[in-house]
């Protein structure tokens, strides 16, 4: 009887990517995550967010934007398109991610991890879409976009990774710390939604529901967040030269303190200068390059060397065929 080989198991038979390839797939996905999200909050600063008044159709009638529909129906109708480069890289990294050899199941798993976060992503767009801009839906959209970021982020450390047992790099305390600050970052970015959803740039000319906050108070709860974030990454890059942390991880916390700092200055004058579009649509992609910092910290403060030869996968993808 001849074993019937999947698609990823045919390919993975006949190629196999370099580590720098593999690397670069799943850096592909994380660059397009920053873009999705970047390109999403111009949707909704230029008034778009209902370009295409229904999903998955642009129109009841049509599939793509119209010439009726005007430069709002091409802005909207073209960020849905950019959902399929996403896919793309996506499906680069898992494709590489299986190919390597030996097979490394656990990144090819972070890769349909992520997939599944842009299908669920997706249908909560169009869930948005049928809702009117509902801000509620609006922040699960952004939120679960910044979800796919997280996944996509850690595909790519661990794909400069091996798969053997992780080891701390420094001391205990000092992870705990790092996982502190994460956390926070993480409500700091929730808490900019409200921010997002109780202020200007609903997204749309039309009348759109706002959340019921006053949005400079929820400014205010999102900038005391933002220092309570710059402290901790103080904290731990002053933890980090304490206990002489290897240098690597020393710049990564170098490096998220220069974001913090540069986005910290973006929020203050975005607001103080009225939240012109250009200057939100810098802080949003700032957003994403400070929770990228976050997470290469975070998972630098551990090491995965390469696992034993006598543990690692079969690299005989026959082995997987179904």
């Amino acid at each position: 009887m001849v074993a019937v080989l999947t698609p990823l198991a045919f390919i993975a038979q006949r190629w196999t990517p370099s580590p720098r390839t593999v690397r670069r797939a799943a850096l592909s996905a994380v660059v397009m995550s920053v873009v999705i999200i970047v390109t999403g909050g111009a949707v909704r600063l230029t008034g778009s967010g209902l370009g295409c008044d229904t999903w998955p159709k642009c129109t009841d009638d049509s599939l793509f934007a119209t010439p009726e529909q005007g430069i709002h129906g091409a802005i909207e109708f073209g960020n849905r398109m950019l959902t399929y480069v996403l896919s793309a890289a996506v499906g680069w990294a898992i494709i590489a991610a299986r190919s390597t050899k030996p097979w490394r199941r656990g990144l090819t798993r972070l890769g349909w991890a992520q997939f599944w976060v842009v299908m669920n992503n997706a249908v909560i767009g169009g869930i948005t879409v049928w809702a009117g801009l509902n801000p509620w839906t609006v922040a699960g959209h952004f939120l679960a976009a910044n979800a796919l970021l997280t996944v996509a982020t850690i595909t790519w450390i661990r794909s400069g990774e091996g798969d053997g047992e992780q080891r701390p790099r420094v001391p205990r305390p000092v992870r705990k710390l790092s996982w502190v600050l994460t956390v926070a970052a993480a409500l700091l970015v929730a808490a900019g939604t409200t921010v997002t959803g109780s202020g200007k740039h609903a997204g749309d000319s039309s009348d759109v529901p706002r959340m019921p906050f006053d949005w400079v108070n929820a400014a205010h709860v999102h900038a005391a967040l933002a220092w309570l974030v710059c402290a901790l990454a103080v904290a731990v890059w002053l933890a980090l030269r304490v206990v002489d942390a290897p240098d690597d991880t020393r710049a990564r916390a170098r490096e998220l303190l220069v974001v913090l700092l540069a986005q910290g200055a973006l929020g203050y004058v975005q607001f103080f200068a009225g939240v012109p579009e250009v200057l939100v649509a810098a802080h949003m992609l700032g957003s994403s390059l400070m929770w990228i910092a976050v997470l290469r910290v975070a998972l630098s403060l551990r090491e995965r060397p390469l696992a034993p030869a006598g543990a690692r996968e079969s690299s005989d993808p026959e082995l997987q065929a179904v």
